[in-house]
């Protein structure tokens, strides 16, 4: 039996979420993790959920419609809520648990109103200047996820070719980092000891990581059996490249 009615995998860009939540997912018992409240604004939300609603629908009404549908694609037709919670999507969906449950004294109380007794796994990545130059290079190429395949998962914008730029580098080292230090603060004040996996264990092994996670929350590890991963790494000479250079510009040791 699981311990556990949900899952919340904290994380930032560029961190290997769209890797884990991918083989959750095949799992067929994890439910289907995905940023279901990404962003900043109550629209976005109901636009990615694919939301009818009446004109005349409230703030309330609008977020308590997307709990609802997120609920239930999270748990696609299983027992278990999967949801990856970028960073900085983390205060604007807090603000609207606060509207749906303001009888709750903390953000933990109400999560576990929303979704259950929560599983909270914190993913990151060591290495935050290899994860700068990876979230600068999608920026700037528009793609984001390639298939197993070689073919384009996730695309944003037109392909443009990639240009170094080291405050740009810098800039992006700053944000990754800052966003490790808010999901820790959060962590501190909720009184949270999450899950913590490192990208670098679940490039190195994912099948490894995965049962892990499936262990944590009482579900049978032998459901990661056979899984493969959906997504390929992106990394290649252009990030090898980037961050030699960013390093010896910066006067590190290479």
């Amino acid at each position: 039996m699981a311990h556990y009615d949900s899952y919340l995998i904290c994380t930032a860009p560029r961190g290997g979420s769209t890797l884990l939540c991918g083989m959750l997912a095949s799992t067929g018992v994890a439910g289907k993790p995905a940023s279901y409240f990404f962003g900043t604004s109550l629209d976005g939300w109901i636009e990615d959920l694919e939301l009818q609603l009446e004109a005349t629908a409230s703030d309330r009404d609008m977020a308590a419609a997307a709990f609802r549908v997120a609920l239930t694609k999270g748990r696609n037709g299983t027992d278990m809520f999967g949801l990856r919670m970028q960073a900085h999507s983390l205060g604007f969906f807090l603000e609207q648990l606060a509207v749906l449950h303001p009888g709750a004294s903390t953000d933990a109380e109400r999560l576990q109103l929303a979704f259950g007794a929560t599983l909270f796994v914190h993913l990151t990545r060591p290495n935050k200047l290899d994860q700068a130059v990876s979230y600068l290079k999608a920026r700037q190429t528009g793609l984001w996820h390639s298939s197993a395949d070689g073919s384009e998962l996730e695309r944003t914008a037109p392909h443009r070719e990639p240009a170094y730029d080291r405050a740009e580098i810098a800039a992006c080292v700053d944000l990754m980092t800052g966003y490790d230090r808010d999901w820790n603060d959060w962590f501190t004040r909720q009184g949270i000891e999450p899950l913590r996996l490192s990208y670098d264990d679940l490039s190195a092994d994912p099948l490894r990581v995965l049962r892990q996670v499936l262990d944590s929350l009482g579900l049978a590890s032998a459901a990661a059996d056979g899984i493969t991963p959906r997504v390929k790494k992106l990394a290649d000479r252009i990030n090898n490249d980037w961050v030699a250079r960013f390093r010896t510009e910066q006067g590190l040791e290479v």
